[in-house]
């Protein structure tokens, strides 16, 4: 068979409207897993013959609804495969396990693969707990101008409840042409009620990573996603900050969603040594799944390290720093991550559809799961509103501390 491309970001971009990018998750390859299981399998006459389940109610259900359904004549049949599919998958009660219809397969494959614009407000969503979760918001957009904040919960767009909504649907209704607005119905933590917030859709520019030279030879890397493009990028950041005779360097995945998993074990490959472990996989049956190590580049692997993380942090980010502290006892500043700890992978279909599928549990080097805990910061240091109206970074200067010590 071959390899599959596994995602472990947890999210969606809401960009050009809101881009499936990552929702939380990873995205590597892999041989397919073995999967032989007890459990009942599921199949069509075009792949084999109905194993112990009935199958009839299906039949009957669609039967009737030609019958006798008093619009039967405006019947979508693509659609209603395509809502039993939703429902399929929806009842597993994965946030991660989703259908997408061909033109949501193609947004979501543009995002991952780095693109460098879209029309959109600037955040990506996913879901935590079952309720709409803002990821993060990115830089200098309508939604990171409007002060929507990690962990924001949406409650409503444009009047409509998110009640039971997917990501991708949301996605949906976010999504317009630049200079369109879009109302969201935003809760907060310390909000009393909930607060309406009026974006004006505009286009965004998504960048994958910058760096720059701060005070005493401290290099700042700052790490927006794990795309497919990002190891190229990061292998000239290194050659510029080594000829600035970087000394310490401080990697901030603060608000970075993840992407593929591949990226990720590259990017951890320039810090950890040859061969050490940076995940670890469990498959179905809490069976060991594949283990991924690091390539061991070793330009800037002796330099001293601090890891800024937050809220925003997931999946690939999450990868990263578990690695970095496990192996190097590198330390995480700032707030508990995301806790986006498992792998997907997209089986696309002929029609252009596609299905996101949850395939395995990812654990740290030390094989702790993250899964929905998260990432807790070695250094807990608030971010607040104060702070950033002010211009100030109390998390970056906790960073810059620790390495001037």
């Amino acid at each position: 068979m071959g390899f599959k491309r596994k995602y472990i970001k947890v999210i969606i971009v809401v960009v050009v409207a809101l881009l499936l990018l990552g929702g939380g998750f990873l995205i590597g390859k892999k041989s397919a897993q073995n999967s032989s299981s007890s459990n009942v399998a599921f199949f069509n006459q075009d792949l084999g013959k109905p194993n112990s389940l009935d199958f009839s109610p299906f039949w009957q259900a669609l039967k009737v609804l030609q019958d006798k359904y008093v619009n039967s004549d405006k019947i979508d049949y693509k659609n209603l495969l395509y809502g039993a599919i939703e429902g399929m998958t929806n009842s597993l009660g994965d946030d991660y396990t989703v259908f997408m219809k061909p033109e949501k397969t193609d947004s979501f494959m543009q995002s991952v693969n780095g693109n460098d614009s879209f029309d959109g407000v600037g955040m990506e969503l996913g879901l935590k707990n079952k309720v709409l979760t803002v990821i993060a918001p990115l830089e200098g957009t309508p939604a990171y101008n409007a002060g929507i904040k990690a962990g924001d919960f949406i409650l409503k767009i444009d009047g409509k409840s998110t009640e039971g909504m997917q990501t991708e649907d949301a996605v949906g209704l976010i999504r317009g042409k630049k200079g369109t607005k879009v109302v969201l119905s935003v809760m907060r933590k310390d909000f009393t009620e909930s607060k309406d917030f009026s974006l004006v859709r505009d286009t965004i520019q998504i960048p994958v990573m910058k760096w720059e030279m701060l005070d005493n030879g401290i290099a700042y890397i700052k790490i927006y996603q794990f795309t497919s493009n990002l190891p190229d990028k990061f292998k000239d950041a290194v050659s510029g900050l080594l000829k600035n005779n970087a000394k310490k360097i401080i990697i901030d995945l603060r608000n970075d969603p993840g992407g593929y998993l591949e990226t990720a074990v590259d990017i951890v490959s320039w810090f950890n040594p040859k061969g050490s472990i940076v995940l670890k996989e469990e498959v179905r049956g809490g069976q060991k799944g594949d283990q991924y190590v690091s390539r061991g580049y070793s330009a800037i692997a002796d330099l001293p390290v601090v890891v800024l993380v937050n809220k925003g942090s997931a999946s690939a980010s999450e990868i990263m720093a578990g690695a970095l502290r496990d192996i190097r006892g590198i330390k995480l500043v700032g707030e508990t991550t995301f806790g986006k700890g498992s792998v997907q992978e997209v089986e696309k279909f002929k029609d252009g559809s596609s299905l996101k599928v949850t395939i395995a549990k990812w654990l740290t080097p030390s094989g702790v799961s993250i899964n929905k805990e998260g990432l807790k910061a070695d250094f807990e240091v608030p971010y607040t509103d104060a702070d950033y109206n002010n211009n100030k970074d109390p998390q970056l200067d906790k960073a810059v501390e620790l390495l001037n010590k």
